[in-house]
């Protein structure tokens, strides 16, 4: 790994360097290449240049959604096929888990878009009162609600000990100019409520078991670089697997965007503080 001080956290304004004897990237997806709304052009060139010069790029999302669904919607963004190798989400490690469910009567929390995540799999949707487990994906309506409107609902739960299985650990996305919760919300509000989620994606390790097996063949953990903008999904997950990481600045721990003038060393500092791992560096946007 490379060795850094606790001084400081290196601002970089290129990926090149850092990537000079690397043979694959483990990229998150959304706040990297694109905000929900928007692709960010530097970000696929990085990506491009990376692969021709003969590494591998490995997409690994927190989305709730199987692979084969992310794929459709990055098509949609404009997200080009030829800037990565291979895709894994969350959604793919929690459809492994809901199958342990199989034949039961399981309570889908989240939107109705996420359902695709059980096709093909033997469960039977029920209402929260017979349900035996929770496949949390999200808010129903992520626009308008807050955790706390989700307490009673849990509450119940908690008190007939359903366990959750939490489909994407992410706090909050940032979509456009907006930052919307996600289902690691719901997770950690049901912990107040005495419940442990299971979870399936970053920074827990499944889903980088995952992503490893993507590569072509396996690769010292030296060779790989983490790059991501969630401080603890994307950069403790790298730490937790010994993988260096690269912090993308971003509105989800910022709160402002980087254009804003805020990307400066002692705030990247600020923010891994309290917190007992860092990223090797961090980048204000991820470019070659």
């Amino acid at each position: 790994m490379m060795s850094y001080g606790r001084a400081d956290i290196p601002i970089l304004a290129s990926v090149a360097g850092v990537s000079e004897n690397r043979k694959a990237w483990l990229c998150d997806v959304w706040g990297v290449l694109h905000d929900g709304e928007t692709v960010f052009a530097p970000a696929i060139e990085a990506c491009r240049i990376f692969k021709r010069r003969g590494g591998e790029v490995i997409l690994i999302s927190n989305s709730p959604r199987p692979s084969e669904a992310v794929l459709d919607h990055l098509d949609l963004l404009g997200v080009p096929q030829d800037c990565f190798s291979a895709l894994v989400t969350s959604g793919d490690v929690t459809r492994a888990l809901v199958e342990t469910y199989s034949g039961e009567p399981v309570f889908h929390l989240g939107p109705e878009r996420d359902r695709c995540l059980f096709d093909g799999l033997d469960v039977e949707f029920a209402p929260a009162a017979k349900a035996v487990a929770i496949v949390c994906t999200g808010f129903f309506d992520e626009e308008h609600e807050v955790a706390e409107d989700y307490d009673g609902m849990l509450a119940a739960f908690a008190a007939r000990g359903v366990p959750m299985i939490c489909a994407n650990p992410d706090l909050v996305v940032e979509r456009g100019s907006k930052l919307l919760p996600c289902a690691g919300l719901l997770a950690e509000r049901y912990a107040a409520f005495g419940q442990t989620a299971v979870q399936a994606g970053k920074p827990y390790s499944p889903i980088y078991e995952a992503a490893l097996r993507k590569l072509a063949k396996p690769l010292p953990k030296s060779e790989i670089l983490a790059i991501g903008d969630g401080i603890d999904t994307d950069i403790k997950g790298a730490n937790g697997q010994g993988i260096d990481s690269i912090y993308i600045a971003s509105r989800v721990h910022l709160g402002v965007a980087v254009e804003d003038g805020v990307a400066s060393g002692p705030l990247f500092e600020r923010l891994f503080a309290a917190r007992a791992f860092r990223p090797a560096a961090a980048m204000p946007h991820l470019q070659w």
